[in-house]
Order: structure tokens, then sequence, then C-alpha cells
């Protein structure tokens, strides 16, 4: 897809203009900027424009997420930007997405999901049980540490910040024996071949939403609303909203080791979540259901049952704990 200009930061001048997308800069926001732009341009004839934005996340990069605001760093200057007019959407990683979104924005739709698993990226090992003992491995999601210590509590974890290409480098550099990385993001960028395994959902859940994208726009758009139907990707958005649910349920942020992933098909849903102990020491609990799916109320329904049964288990005391 050609790279197209990205629009300068502006007010619009009338109702006739072009629909602009807010998004941040990253190479992989721009990708999935772009993606919906082409799509939206075929679709409607009409000129969609971009504006990128640096984001309070991408300039925060020597301290966790869960100190110093969570993920909403990601999105909060897209919205201003929706709030003054400057833009009609945005496009986010919709694992980016707050699970509350503020009064005023909707979550119009998602499209279908890439890969939702978690990569295994090493320049020396196929595997994760392949790293040697006390080996280095990258990353700063409390969720991927919480799995990886169940897995492998001889390894070294450290934090890795920044872009997908920033994360690569610190590898390429020799920083990290191997780090754990979004499958989607990679392949979008044509990385794929930067992954040496994949983490299969029983050995690594993903993260709720992983994987998909989604578009936030201001609420009474209806123009909007019937431009974007297209887009919507019914199971997509079906197992989004159960996972979305769990997190929601639990008082989601990235300050709370939870996973959450589920799919569906012919009508019905399997939805698996997983949630971390407070220390991030790899003590896990776990939970699912299944049953007949068929809107969105029944998903977030089935979402509500998982996230009970981890509250039942024993999450309700971890919630509560400092983290570690």
């Amino acid at each position: 897809m050609p790279r197209m200009s990205l629009r300068p930061a502006s007010a619009p001048s009338s109702s006739a203009r072009p629909w602009v997308i807010a998004t941040r800069e990253s190479r992989l926001a721009l990708w999935q900027a772009e993606h919906v732009q082409a799509l939206l341009q075929s679709l409607h004839g009409r000129p969609v424009e971009l504006l990128g934005m640096t984001t309070r996340g991408d300039q925060i990069l020597d301290r966790a997420l869960s100190k110093v605001g969570g993920k909403g760093l990601f999105v909060k200057e897209l919205e201003l930007a929706l709030e003054d007019g400057r833009a009609d959407l945005a496009v986010h990683s919709l694992k980016d997405v707050p699970m509350d979104l503020p009064e005023g924005f909707v979550l119009a739709a998602v499209m279908e999901r890439e890969d939702p698993r978690d990569a295994f990226v090493s320049p020396r090992y196929e595997h994760l049980d392949a790293l040697p003992q006390g080996a280095v491995v990258g990353t700063s999601s409390l969720r991927r540490i919480v799995q990886l210590r169940a897995a492998r509590p001889d390894l070294r974890i450290e934090p890795l910040r920044g872009n997908l290409d920033t994360r690569l480098g610190k590898l390429d550099a020799g920083q990290f024996d191997a780090i754990v990385l979004a499958a989607a993001g990679l392949k979008r960028l044509g990385l794929g071949a930067r992954i040496r395994s994949l983490f299969e959902p029983e050995q690594m859940l993903p993260a709720a939403g992983q994987g998909a994208l989604g578009i936030e726009i201001r609420a009474g758009r209806p123009d909007l609303i019937d431009a974007l139907a297209p887009l919507k990707h019914q199971a997509t958005w079906l197992v989004a909203h159960a996972e979305r649910a769990v997190s929601r349920a639990l008082g989601g942020s990235c300050s709370m080791p939870l996973a959450a992933y589920a799919t569906w098909q012919d009508g019905r849903m399997s939805l698996r979540a997983a949630l971390g102990s407070p220390q991030a020491d790899g003590r896990l609990l776990r939970a699912q259901a299944d049953g007949p799916v068929a809107d969105t109320a029944a998903a977030e329904a089935l979402g509500l049952s998982v996230a009970r049964q981890l509250q039942e288990a024993g999450g309700t005391a971890w919630l509560a704990a400092p983290q570690g």
C-alpha cells in the first residue's frame, strides 16, 4: 500500500471536506491507518486523509505503562482530535483501547482479526524451551511476564518498551536472547520472517482484542456508523466484546496481568481467561466458558461469567493486593 502524506493538524473547513483519520506515527500505526484509509476510499469514493500524532505513550519509554497511566496514554491525544473536530475517526490496536471509553465516544467498528497469538522472536533460539537457563527475555507486558514465568521460572525477564522497530533493534543489538511480540504487528509490516515460533493459546493466552483493529468516533455520527459498517467483522466484533467484558469486570488495565481469548463459530463461542498473581510470579488463575452467542449482549454475558469464575477462585483478593 503506498504511503499517504499526513494531513497538517488544522481544523476542517467545510462539510464536504475529506474524512480525517487520527493516528499515531509509528510505522505500525501508520500501516493500520493507511489500511483503513484505502478501504474507505475504495468503498465510498471519498478522500480520506491522515492526521499523524505523537501520544504520551510514545513519549514515555523509560517506565512501565502500568506506572504512568496505562494504555490510555496511546489514545488520549487521538480522542482530543476527535473532540475538537480535527479528525473524524481514530484507528487503534484494539488491545490498547481502554475498556471504558470517555463519554461521547463510541467504538464504531472492529475489523477482522489478524493472528491473535504472541510471537517468540530470537536470533539464536527456535522457541521458548530452547532458551538456556537464565536467558534474558524482553517484554513489558505483565500478561506475558506471568505466563512466561509459569512456563520458565528460570528465565530473566527484562523490561522492553518502544515501537516495534525499536524493540527489534534492541534484540539485534544483543540486549536480549529473545523477545515476545504480537504476531499481528510483525505480519502486518511484512516482518513475519522474524518470528521463530508462535505461542499457541494453550501456551500463552493473548490479550483482550489482540490482533484486531478498532475504529473510534464521536457519538452522534450516524453518517460514519453507516460508512464504517462494511468494515465491521461480525465474529471479531463478538469475540472482542466477550474478551473486553472479562477485563472490564475485573477493572482491567495494563497494571493487571490478565489474558482473555475467545473464538466464535456456528453461533457458539468459547472463551478462556487467565489472571496472574499480584506478584507476577507465574501463579495463574484460569477460567473458561462456552455457549450460544448471537449478539453483543450474549457475548458480554459470557465474558461476565468467566470474570466471576476468576473472582470466586481468588481473583478478588489478588486484584485488591499491590502489584509486584
